[in-house]
């Protein structure tokens, strides 16, 4: 499975959807840039997260919050002191690694938080460094890892937020005051998060810069939230399901009760079968009123909820389904990739659900040296692209662009040909079946509008 990563990569580079940050410097950090039809494929997929989990629903709002926010925030969540990995050097080569990744793939052991024990497992099972092979290493430290940075007027550090969830928690109050919410709600944000990870790694898994599509959902603490649980669980699932995942892809992975956060009454991973191994795609928790407590403990403001019904006050309790966006693209993009044909036949075709396609229709004149036909083609073009996200394609012969649509992803081609200009029909082309149908100018609307769903 590990070459079907690597011909991934390759075709994200050779067709647009993600390149290697600052490469002409030589990279760094394992950054990307969405390309052209990378950042197409990340806007489709925000856009049905947020029809999918807030305009759909009845019970959501949405905000957008800063990704600079207070300093006091993070340490009243317990990041400044605690969101901490532990890590080692190998003193032969200089590479960094997490100390406790390094101890459970050679031993099966999962450690965590004991620095004189996981330095001690290192020596004693004389671990080998993956990029040179010598076993000599540093002890064990731990590393904060938010990223710092500087504001004038604001005396210390303030830092990159770690995660989109803290904007919520101190938002609740004004959500509350402006909006005719009533518990059971939820608050939704999409953004950019920071994480100065120790090791990040396969392609866009896991990157230092990274967005998160996460869901506040507040409940009363009195009633039972069993089920509303499980029903998140299930709506994530099918989400992954709209994306193009496999059921068999896709895996729950439910913590257990010893290596639960201080504060998780239960939480459950969505796990997905990369080209490395299953590996986290997104999270849901039951996080109590561990956040609002302890903000409205550090910021002396109630951040309760009143219901008028029962006349009482109380801190509500939360369930937090989190989505990791790059993750979420890496899944849309593994799921899609199929090889078909032999010989001069195959094909790479990117099968993409039609709703998060980065094209949808490509529009191409037979010849790009006969004006008639480009004329003819330009006027479908700017029918179809008022409507759809289309592309105009009159590079290279027919069969060529078929296949550089193929690798697109873009559900359906279409050509404009001679007879385009006696009967007002062209050809249509489904990127999966391969069939090809002729259908009339006039009906191209209804019939992309049926078909485009």
């Amino acid at each position: 499975m590990a070459d079907s990563m690597e011909k991934l990569v390759a075709l994200c580079k050779r067709r647009g959807f993600a390149y290697l940050a600052s490469e002409i410097y030589g990279g760094l950090a394992n950054s990307y840039t969405y390309g052209p039809y990378g950042v197409e494929l990340k806007n489709n997929i925000k856009q049905l997260w947020w029809k999918t989990f807030v305009h759909n629903r009845v019970d959501m709002v949405g905000i957008d919050g800063p990704i600079l926010l207070h300093p006091k925030l993070w340490e009243a969540s317990g990041h400044v002191g605690g969101f901490n990995d532990a890590m080692v050097d190998c003193k032969n080569c200089k590479k960094r690694y997490r100390a406790d990744h390094l101890i459970e793939k050679a031993t099966g052991k999962d450690l965590e938080g004991n620095l004189e024990e996981m330095s001690a497992e290192l020596a004693k099972n004389e671990i080998k460094c993956p990029n040179c092979g010598k076993a000599d290493w540093t002890e064990a430290r731990f590393f904060n890892m938010m990223f710092k940075t500087e504001m004038n007027g604001l005396d210390g550090a303030i830092y990159l937020r770690p995660e989109t969830a803290g904007a919520i928690f101190i938002e609740f109050k004004n959500v509350l005051d402006t909006n005719r919410v009533k518990i059971p709600f939820g608050i939704a944000q999409i953004g950019k998060a920071f994480r100065n990870e120790i090791v990040a790694g396969n392609f866009i898994f896991r990157l230092r810069e990274f967005e998160q599509m996460e869901i506040e959902y507040f409940i009363d603490p009195e009633k039972a939230w069993e089920d509303i649980f499980e029903q998140w669980f299930n709506d994530q699932m099918s989400f992954f399901l709209k994306l193009g995942a496999k059921e068999e892809s896709l895996r729950r992975y439910e913590h257990p009760k010893e290596k639960l956060s201080h504060y998780s009454r239960k939480t459950v991973d969505v796990e997905f079968l990369y080209p490395f191994g299953w590996g986290e795609l997104c999270g849901l928790a039951n996080r109590g009123d561990f956040d609002l407590t302890q903000h409205s403990d550090a910021s002396g403001q109630k951040l309760e909820y009143f219901d008028a019904t029962n006349n009482r006050r109380f801190v509500p309790h939360v369930i937090e389904p989190s989505f990791g966006l790059d993750r979420a693209i890496l899944m849309t993009l593994l799921s899609a990739y199929t090889e078909e044909g032999e010989g001069e036949e195959q094909r790479v075709v990117m099968k993409f659900p039609k709703v998060v396609a980065p094209v949808k229709i490509a529009v191409f004149p037979l010849l790009r040296n006969k004006p008639e036909l480009i004329a003819k083609a330009e006027e479908v073009f700017k029918q179809l692209n008022t409507r759809w996200h289309c592309e105009f394609d009159d590079n290279g012969n027919i069969g060529k662009r078929y296949r550089r649509q193929d690798e697109i992803g873009t559900p359906y081609c279409v050509t404009v040909d001679f007879d385009s200009l006696e009967d007002d029909s062209v050809t249509v082309r489904d990127r999966d079946t391969m069939e090809q149908s002729r259908i009339p100018i006039s009906e191209l609307v209804n019939y992309f509008t049926n078909n485009l769903v």
